[in-house]
């Protein structure tokens, strides 16, 4: 997250910028822009101000401002499931995926609003839909072992009361409600509530 100071700084003079870097740029920038203000406070203008380039610049590579919202989300998406399956790699073990996904939004708070916000997006994007697939499929993978033990092994319900319980606790620390004693850390106490989900 940026400070007021580097907020109104250009990421970089534009002449140094080769296309997929000004993309990157865009997104690094439109990121802490919502991590600021929120996503509503994003404008096209203001972002090519923080990037350093023409205001034609962010409609050249997104469109619009929905446009620059689902490349955030696909972003995001991409990041997540990263995140998850390299998790799941290393430890074998779905609480601990559990976590990694209240890790990811605290540490990536612009991406997760907007990755839970279909308004925000264009929903008939392909990258989007493929994005969220691949996020949602390092889910199911450790659901279909919370169904394997239940008397009817509905992994759907499964994935559901996993993905409930994790992006609620996710939710709630994000938005400041969660009524954590102040020393607490959210990712031990996320460990423990997703040990619920393989008790």
């Amino acid at each position: 997250m940026t400070t007021p100071a580097s907020a109104s700084r250009p990421v970089a003079d534009r002449q140094s910028y080769h296309h997929g870097d000004l993309r990157h740029a865009l997104l690094t920038a439109a990121v802490e822009a919502i991590e600021e203000s929120g996503a509503a406070a994003v404008s096209l203008r203001d972002l090519a101000r923080r990037a350093g380039v023409s205001h034609a610049a962010p409609a050249h590579h997104f469109g619009d401002k929905a446009g620059l919202l689902t490349a955030v989300a696909v972003e995001g998406f991409g990041l997540f499931a990263d995140a998850l399956d390299a998790t799941w790699e290393r430890t074998g073990d779905f609480a601990e995926v559990g976590v990694a996904y209240v890790r990811f939004g605290l540490t990536h708070r612009g991406h997760f609003e907007v990755m839970f916000q279909p308004a925000l997006c264009r929903t008939d994007s392909a990258d989007l839909t493929a994005a969220r697939a691949r996020a949602a499929e390092s889910l199911r993978a450790g659901a279909a072992l919370l169904a394997a033990r239940t008397d009817d092994g509905d992994q759907q319900t499964a994935t559901l009361a996993a993905w409930s319980l994790v992006h609620g606790f996710t939710a709630l620390q994000v938005s400041g409600a969660l009524p954590l004693p102040p020393d607490a850390d959210p990712e031990s106490v996320a460990r423990q509530v997703t040990r619920f989900l393989v008790q």
